[in-house]
């Protein structure tokens, strides 16, 4: 039966409860941190020379939908009715969101070392200690806005310019690509500073802490932000469904990407499915 992802301001106090609750479970019993280490396995950057499946690649959008389809199959083991909702930043867009509530999510880090010390997962209460990360802190970080290099989570006027886009995806197939709908997503741009993130990379940004690099999965809120993101690729896909993955071949011998980025029908690691059949999920769920 296909089920529901809604927006996690329109969640009832029980759905939020359900949800923590499950998650919390799945920290329990290291299936969490099994997540975690799955995202740094596979955070390969686009410089250092070898096959890229998650970031800085065509793949980005389908590997993430296979991982946080993983992810909410795991929470729905433990209870049937949680699914995981999406956060939109584009409306949720301060700290006082409900997002952030000691119900939910819990809030920003403390300005001394940056530790989320509010919600369920501060490492206070006792049920969330980081032990699969690419730094030493065992706590929960956050510096919401980067105060010290302040960075604005992204408008609605930011992503309708993205989703005006009509191809997936373009040469040289990673973070330089100029154009497509894939690279204007994940958010790799020119420029110094903060202006070379967008859209999905300045969530990561404006959040901070953890949600910096390939151990970002150790913040609960980067499932809230890639329901997002999945959402806003289903939606493009709806307006554009001549609009296939691509590349459709595997770059050849001589080609720079050769053997670093995952063709229409190549398998995806760690699951060896493909972009392809991740394409449809209308007859797993549906967002609200």
């Amino acid at each position: 039966m296909v089920y529901t992802r809604k927006n996690q301001r329109d969640l009832t106090g029980a759905e939020r409860r359900k949800f923590v609750a499950a998650v919390l479970e799945l920290k329990r019993t290291g299936a969490y941190d099994r997540f975690v280490r799955t995202h740094i396995d596979h955070y390969t950057a686009d410089g250092e020379g070898r096959l890229r499946v998650a970031h800085m690649t065509p793949s980005f959008l389908p590997w993430h939908r296979k991982f946080l389809l993983e992810f909410e199959t795991a929470l729905r083991r433990i209870d049937p009715t949680v699914s995981v909702p999406y956060w939109d930043w584009t409306r949720d867009n301060s700290p006082a969101s409900s997002l952030w509530g000691e119900d939910f999510l819990g809030g920003n880090g403390r300005r001394a070392d940056l530790q989320v010390m509010t919600g369920p997962f501060a490492h206070s209460a006792g049920r969330w200690t980081i032990t699969q990360s690419m730094t030493e802190e065992r706590f929960l970080t956050r510096d919401f806005g980067r105060p010290r290099d302040p960075i604005a989570l992204p408008t609605q006027a930011q992503l309708d310019e993205v989703m005006r886009e009509r191809v997936y995806d373009v040469t040289p197939w990673n973070s330089t690509s100029a154009s497509g709908f894939r690279n204007r997503l994940e958010g790799w741009a020119p420029g110094r500073g903060n202006e070379r993130f967008r859209i999905h990379n300045r969530v990561h940004r404006w959040v901070g802490g953890l949600m910096l690099g390939g151990g970002s999965v150790n913040d609960p809120v980067f499932w809230l932000h890639h329901s997002f993101v999945d959402l806003v690729w289903s939606r493009w896909q709806q307006r554009n469904p001549g609009a296939a993955y691509l590349p459709a071949e595997p770059p050849p011998l001589g080609d720079a990407q050769y053997r670093k980025v995952v063709a229409r029908h190549e398998a995806m690691a760690p699951w060896g499915v493909t972009p392809t059949s991740m394409f449809d999920h209308s007859r797993i769920y549906r967002y609200a």
